[in-house]
């Protein structure tokens, strides 16, 4: 863990001995910023999350997320290059160093691609599900869940591979959920840390007795699926228009019919949203479905409508 940090100048700041540049904010969300830096000592580009921490368990959190990314070393989840604790008074700030991926998110890539009349191919489709399902297959055989995936937390390199992101809501895969203060519990958890048109029919009304598994992300992975089939999640614009999603996703997904898709892959959809999630496939099965889907990548990168 890095322990040296300090602002030197206006402008640049010290992370682990080494000098970055402020070069422009990239985003913010509700208790974090996220900066483009520039090391110093590299020319290289990082993005610096910065999160607020109010309180003690604050910290511990922002802990946890730069310690989910260090359990892996895989080209499909994001790496941490450093992480450090500021103090402010009485409160501090969490600092995660991560690289910094100039195509930016699948959500970027399909909203440009939408604003052109375009839809990403089949082909690309499956490439970009393989490494999807390859990220998740290593969290969950860790014994981890992401727990918060959709295409605005799934990094383009540069050769346009997937890099899963945002490790802060990653549990434990398996909760054996006993009694109805649990159950709520975890409810009350999932409210807060599961993007609400993302998430697993599950974890919106959570039962007194079952088990929850990681194949909430195989849901959610459908989710994300659908968005690149069609340009936007299946349950966003029920959330945009205020009706309820939680009651929505309690019925099998309508998937449209398009000749731009296979009848294979609306199958691999279909069974990824399936609503009991006892039926629904785990990663392995559906790793080796999308093997044998894999074509040869033709010229052709976008789709017209």
């Amino acid at each position: 863990m890095g322990h040296a940090l300090c602002i030197c100048s206006r402008g640049t700041v010290t992370i682990d001995h080494k000098r970055y540049l402020f070069i422009h904010k990239l985003g913010e969300g509700g208790f974090s910023f996220v900066d483009l830096v520039e090391g110093l000592h590299d020319g290289q580009f990082y993005a610096l999350k910065r999160i607020l921490c109010h309180e003690q368990q604050d910290r511990e959190e922002a802990q946890r997320e730069a310690d989910m990314h260090r359990l892996f070393h895989h080209p499909n989840i994001l790496r941490l290059v450093a992480y450090c604790l500021r103090e402010r008074g009485t409160k501090h700030e969490a600092w995660l160093l991560l690289p910094f991926f100039k195509k930016g998110t699948l959500w970027n890539e399909i909203e440009k691609l939408k604003d052109k009349g375009n839809f990403l191919t089949e082909e690309q489709i499956i490439r970009l599900l393989l490494g999807i399902c390859r990220g998740l297959e290593a969290i969950h055989s860790k014994g981890y869940a992401h727990r918060d995936l959709k295409p605005t937390n799934i990094l383009l390199g540069d050769e346009g591979q997937p890099v899963l992101m945002d490790l802060g809501s990653m549990n434990q895969a398996c909760i054996h959920v006993e009694g109805s203060r649990q159950a709520l519990a975890l409810q009350d958890w999932a409210a807060q840390r599961c993007t609400i048109s993302y998430r697993a029919p599950e974890l919106f009304s959570v039962q007194s007795h079952c088990v929850i598994d990681e194949r909430t992300d195989v849901w959610s992975l459908g989710c994300v699926l659908y968005a690149m089939m069609f340009g936007e999640g299946p349950y966003d614009m029920v959330f945009q228009k205020g009706d309820s999603v939680a009651l929505a996703v309690q019925n099998q997904l309508s998937i449209p019919q398009s000749p731009r898709h296979s009848s294979a892959l609306r199958q691999l959809l279909t069974s990824m949203m399936t609503v009991d999630p006892q039926q629904r496939p785990h990663i392995p099965l559906l790793l080796s479905q999308l093997e044998v889907l894999q074509t040869p990548a033709r010229d052709e990168h976008t789709t017209h409508i």
